[in-house]
């Protein structure tokens, strides 16, 4: 009788001894497959468009996101906007991004001493292939009104340091001849730790009034 219950098989054919090794097998396969399944390396479809940091890139799939979201944050803490920190090369010119047709963009820049920030629908970045960095940022405030043009600008005095005085003084000039036609400059602030200048393009033959805002390292 024990020889022949050694001999015995299962009903699989297989011996008990030989299910046992079955199911460890086979339990360590689903086990490894689970651990596969879950540290995926597929790419998403944003690719780098966020660095880890929070801030936007501005490569192609950077430049997407920020079409797609209409928020763009950038790091100029250190008084500069490095091309490699948001994933450019180093000859790159940079992108320019409108979304004049589909609304503004929330845009904040964090500067060295708080931060600058916007509603705008155009943005462009001024460089050289030869230079690492970007040497402006540049973006378009508008407004749909004299009054609304004036409390742009004053709103720039207080937050950036721009010339109260000077800003002033176009201001009472402006609101005397609201119909006037005025390209101006007003001084550069710099409380921000980063020179912010007011370019004033000012037509009142037309329904929206320009300022056109750069931004840059205090030489």
């Amino acid at each position: 009788m024990a020889g022949n219950f050694s001999g015995r098989r299962t009903t699989s054919g297989l011996k008990p001894a030989a299910v046992v090794v079955l199911f460890a097998v086979t339990a360590a396969l689903a086990l490894a497959g689970c651990r596969i399944s879950g540290t995926s390396t597929e790419p998403t479809s944003q690719g780098s468009a966020v660095n880890p940091s929070g801030f936007s890139t501005l490569d192609a799939a950077g430049v997407a996101e920020i079409r797609e979201s209409r928020t763009a944050r950038l790091d100029m803490s250190s008084g500069r906007l490095e091309k490699a920190a948001v994933g450019v090369a180093a000859d790159s010119y940079g992108p320019e991004i409108s979304t004049r047709d589909s609304g503004k963009i929330t845009l904040t820049i964090v500067a060295p001493a708080g931060e600058i920030t916007a509603d705008t629908d155009r943005i462009r970045f001024k460089t050289v292939n030869t230079q690492p960095d970007f040497s402006e940022v540049t973006y378009f405030l508008t407004a749909g009104s004299p009054a609304e043009y004036f409390e742009l600008i004053r709103d720039g005095v207080v937050r950036y340091g721009i010339d109260g005085a000077s800003a002033e003084r176009w201001i009472s000039s402006a609101e005397k001849d609201v119909a006037r036609k005025s390209d101006f400059s007003i001084t550069p602030g710099n409380s921000t730790g980063l020179e912010v200048n007011y370019d004033l393009r000012y037509d009142g033959g037309k329904e929206t009034q320009v300022i056109i805002v750069h931004v840059s390292a205090v030489d």
